[in-house]
């Protein structure tokens, strides 16, 4: 298979996804309207504000999750930004720092932003049922910081969310509290694992549709988590480049084509169709990642768009 075939596989893998999957808008890891990046112009930046200064990232874990489930998203979160250096590498925090350019295209300063995780908020009552629509996740989304803050609701396996499965892992969007004009920005995620993990936690179980080959290991031994953490990197990316849709993206604002959307299906370099790319492998575990974070963590982490190179770039 020549490298042009390999560097189009993934491009013309999602144009058939899509045309097989209801389009609407949100985040979607199948139905985005994909173009190839390495033909297209930079993302388009519509002038709006990105998030800079010290934001601070508050989880608001809504149904029931372990301590160690806990514990791997947050190691993930504290991973981007780290108090130390670390010797691993590839790291997560290299990961990050690739949307510096973003910054630099809009003249900002990227070394501003520095994330920090908060307080978490902790719903296992289910407050709002075990049904939940985008109005719910707005008021669980409300519950975290007023200013300079990104809140990301999390729910469990047992609970079920508009359009999960259905069209969406997740979703990233921004809202006002009640009673002030300032806007936050907000990340919602759901745990796929037992509702439909060959959408949402590929590659560690098998997709529901195109090449059947067999699931990757993950990386923390959780595939609801681990699938969790590839759909939380991409809409954080999402996130801090384009937080109240005015920012870097192409195509309807309703349904943006972003900095992580724009390179679906891709983990590590030759990756094509069913197959995530030439990753690094845990020599006792047996598990894929392509990043290192604190606390001796590993994770799988989506290519990002690079507007350098009009391409996506992986770790590995």
């Amino acid at each position: 298979m020549t490298s042009n075939t390999q560097k189009f596989l993934p491009i013309i893998f999602t144009i058939i996804f899509s045309l097989l999957q209801i389009s609407i808008a949100g985040r979607n890891k199948f139905n985005q309207q994909i173009e190839d990046p390495s033909t297209t112009s930079l993302l388009q930046y519509h002038q709006g504000p990105l998030l800079s200064g010290k934001i601070t990232v508050t989880l608001i874990w809504y149904g029931k999750f372990s301590p160690s489930q806990k514990a791997i998203v947050s190691d993930f979160i504290t991973s981007l930004s780290p108090t130390k250096s670390h010797s691993h590498h590839p790291s997560v925090a290299t990961w990050w720092n690739s949307i510096g350019k973003y910054y630099h295209m809009a003249n900002k300063r990227a070394s501003s932003l520095s994330l920090t995780l908060g307080k978490p908020v902790i719903d296992e009552s289910y407050s709002l049922g075990k049904s939940l629509t985008n109005k719910h996740l707005v008021e669980l989304a409300s519950k975290g910081g007023k200013f300079n803050s990104i809140n990301v609701v999390l729910t469990s396996s047992d609970v079920a969310v508009a359009g999960l499965c259905s069209s969406r892992c997740g979703t990233h969007g921004s809202s006002s509290k009640m009673g002030h004009t300032h806007k936050f920005a907000y990340i919602w995620v759901g745990n796929s694992e037992t509702q439909c993990p060959g959408q949402c936690a590929w590659p560690f179980h098998q997709p529901i549709y195109g090449p059947q080959s067999p699931p990757l290991v993950a990386p923390n031994n959780d595939v609801g988590i681990d699938g969790m953490i590839i759909n939380l990197a991409s809409l954080m990316a999402a996130t801090v480049t384009n937080p109240f849709g005015n920012g870097f993206y192409q195509g309807p604002k309703e349904a943006p084509l972003e900095v992580s959307s724009a390179c679906p299906g891709v983990y590590g370099k030759g990756a094509y169709p069913g197959y995530a790319g030439n990753l690094l492998v845990d020599e006792t575990s047996g598990a894929s990642y392509n990043a290192n974070g604190v606390n001796g963590r590993k994770y799988l982490l989506p290519a990002l768009y690079d507007p350098s190179t009009s391409s996506c770039s992986t770790l590995v």
